[in-house]
């Protein structure tokens, strides 16, 4: 077993903290479009660990898939059906949590500069006749799109057509509300 140095030790478990607190601030706001914001640091908190577990295609397609478009479309049901008032997006109005965001922005500055500044940031490597053989062999793409279109296809497409029919739900649900507000 090869031995990580601290520097990836202490990354790994601060994004892996990040997204546990992030996952329970998100089930425990009541302002949906609250909610929708700590998902979003949630999921940008599991893409970075991809990224440390040397899987950036992985990470990638996180910020992608589920940080960009899923989170739209949340955002975007959010806001048809009026769901979040201005007065409830901001959940902590306090001068020392705005201190306490400041000093966590700050920190993770100085990690992003202690990144840079770093001559090797990568070190985590596969043992060969794992993973990075597979790899090799087929392509990051290929991992991840060859099982994707073959062994889950079927819940694949299973899973775009609820979210369809999510969309196309909140979308009947905001005309009934405009139609009973407008009588």
């Amino acid at each position: 077993m090869e031995h990580y140095p601290l520097f990836y030790t202490f990354h790994f478990y601060l994004f892996g903290l990040v997204a546990v607190a992030s996952a329970i601030l998100f089930v425990t706001r009541r302002s949906p479009v609250s909610a929708a914001m700590w998902l979003v640091s949630t999921m940008f908190s599991l893409a970075a660990l991809y990224v440390m577990l040397d899987a950036p295609f992985i990470g990638v397609i996180q910020v992608l898939v589920y940080a960009g478009a899923i989170m739209v479309v949340f955002l975007f049901v959010i806001m048809l059906l009026n769901l979040g008032q201005a007065s409830e997006i901001a959940d902590v109005r306090s001068q020392g949590w705005r201190l306490a965001a400041g000093l966590v922005g700050l920190a993770l500055l100085a990690e992003i500069f202690a990144l840079t500044r770093s001559s090797s940031v990568s070190g985590l490597t596969l043992a060969p006749g794992t993973a990075a053989r597979a790899v090799n062999d087929a392509g990051a793409v290929g991992m991840v799109a060859g099982p994707l279109f073959t062994t889950y296809l079927l819940p694949f497409e299973i899973t775009s057509v609820l979210l369809l029919a999510a969309i196309v739900g909140s979308v009947m649900i905001g005309k009934q509300r405009r139609a009973a507000d407008a009588r």
